[in-house]
């Protein structure tokens, strides 16, 4: 995961069904990382930010079914409000939810899996839960994109591929441009999401210890704005998973080999 991010370079990377709990560890060199983890098994969502660009966490209101974590940053001069969603195809999609993330204000982009289909977004048929947020979004002045390719590669050959992964937008100045990929080991595929706009951005610090492990990523140093911001989201559950029990191990020894008898 850490190669894939390095090698799109992403500023943004937003996570869906990250699986983690509270006593898990998750780090990438060189991003900062949000999330919301469910107090049960499954779920949860996540969003990695490059070290450097100005942003801040933002609360959401109470949440009934849906899962989101939510960042604000300044894009295209204007604060903007970006959230990672996941809801769960055994939970119903609720208007209150919807307007607990599009009702601040706030420009917003959304980017998840909400399980949601509609020929609108390049879905193969139209669900029930896709005709609720159809009908949401035209209410309450949202866009929502979906890539021209399926964003699903099922393993049972059974399953016909189709776009899954989505994003909703309200009062954007910038458009947004959508691409599948095939990059990492998941049944969901990476959704790329381009922009026109420019991010506030501030020289990362200099941090040595990093230096080796920072080498392959696109260099930084001395830029002040991002001309273009990539996401990716929901980018392979399975590898991001074998990343995370990995990093959680290194954490462990590193503790382990740091801790001195009382």
């Amino acid at each position: 995961m850490e190669h894939f991010l390095s090698q799109h370079g992403f500023d943004i990377c937003l996570l869906s069904e990250t699986f983690l709990n509270s006593g898990q560890a998750f780090r990438l060199a060189n991003y900062v990382c949000h999330r919301t983890d469910r107090p049960t098994t499954g779920g949860g969502t996540a969003i990695l930010v490059r070290r450097g660009i100005v942003h801040h966490s933002m609360p959401i209101p109470s949440l009934t079914h849906l899962e989101a974590t939510a960042i604000q940053v300044t894009l295209a001069g204007r604060p903007v409000l970006i959230l990672a969603a996941y809801l769960s195809p055994s939970r119903p999609l609720i208007g209150a939810d919807l307007t607990a993330c599009f009702g601040g204000g706030l420009p917003v982009l959304m980017a998840g899996v909400l399980n949601a289909k509609h020929v609108d977004w390049n879905s193969r048929l139209n669900t029930r839960r896709g005709k609720i947020l159809r009908e949401y979004a035209d209410g309450n002045y949202c866009l929502i994109f979906g890539a021209d390719s399926p964003t699903t590669n099922p393993y049972n050959p059974l399953v016909i591929p189709d776009v899954l992964e989505i994003v909703i937008t309200k009062n954007l100045s910038f458009p947004v441009y959508l691409t599948s990929c095939s990059s990492l080991s998941s049944d969901h595929l990476p959704v790329l999401i381009d922009t026109s706009f420019r991010s506030s951005f501030l020289t990362p610090p200099d941090r040595p210890h990093f230096r080796h492990r920072l080498g392959q990523l696109p260099n930084s140093g001395g830029r002040t704005n991002s001309a273009r911001c990539g996401i990716a989201q929901r980018c392979g559950y399975r590898h991001m998973r074998r990343e995370i029990l990995r990093r959680r191990s290194e954490s462990s020894g590193s503790v382990n080999s740091q801790a001195s008898p009382a």
